[in-house]
């Protein structure tokens, strides 16, 4: 089955990964996942394309989508654009947010279309965030079951069956198998502590609320406060992406 990164697919359908640069969080609290969410509704109508489903993690984005009247490259510059404009306003920083361009893979068959839908839906708590997908607040899953808002969810229903009732409950029996799948991996290492216990972390011995308020501490106290953090059992990888500072000045302290 073809998964080939950045083919181009015969059905005009990929999976698609944006995520944060140096791995840092591009999301701080609601009001963020919202915007990126109410972003994603602007430039559907303009650019035309589908989204079949959808996971807005700390630091990265899953999506699922059918290309439209425009190609991928435009349509997540649009994106990627109106985005990191809002979120520097926000946080009085400059610069790049998301880390080089999106990662992409084609997805070509109905079979394997089930598959990324889930991976997608399952991500929240194969990372350990949260033990239902059904309670997890930025995907799609729920959309399949109450009402559409964002996705287009006639597609996937109707690949479990043609009347409803029955898609959806085969749907979430399908959503909540436990599996092996293996799509685009965009991360790498297994961490000790959880995102949100090696935030509480951070925030404790800096009293930073943001990655961006983190960057702005001077030099020396932020080193400072680097090496407490790494003393308590957080990665150097986990610390550079949550922080948005570079690996490199991480293990140099």
């Amino acid at each position: 089955m073809p998964r080939t990164a950045r083919g181009k697919s015969s059905t005009k359908i990929y999976h698609i990964v944006l995520r944060g640069i140096n791995r840092q969080n591009i999301f701080e609290n609601d009001e963020d996942f919202t915007k990126l969410l109410q972003t994603l509704e602007v430039y559907k109508k303009k650019s035309g394309f589908e989204i079949y489903a959808y996971c807005l993690m700390s630091n990265h984005i899953h999506l699922l989508i059918k290309e439209g009247k425009e190609d991928l490259g435009l349509i997540f510059r649009r994106i990627g654009a109106s985005y990191v404009y809002w979120y520097n306003w926000k946080y009085k920083r400059s610069g790049h947010l998301f880390q080089d361009r999106y990662k992409s893979e084609a997805v070509e068959d109905n079979e394997y279309f089930l598959t990324v839908l889930r991976y997608i839906h399952q991500n929240p708590v194969k990372a350990k965030i949260e033990k239902d997908i059904a309670k997890y607040k930025w995907s799609s899953y729920n959309e399949y079951i109450e009402k559409e808002k964002l996705c287009n969810t006639e597609f996937a229903l109707g690949i479990f069956s043609g009347e409803k009732s029955i898609a959806v409950e085969r749907y979430k029996k399908y959503m909540n198998e436990i599996n092996e799948d293996k799509c685009m991996e965009i991360c790498d290492g297994r961490y000790r502590l959880t995102d949100e216990e090696a935030k509480e972390i951070i925030r404790k011995v800096s009293k930073c609320t943001s990655a961006t308020e983190f960057q702005k501490l001077d030099t020396k106290k932020r080193d400072s406060y680097l090496k407490k953090i790494k003393d308590k059992g957080i990665s150097t990888r986990q610390l550079a992406r949550l922080t948005g500072i570079s690996r490199v000045i991480i293990l140099k302290i």
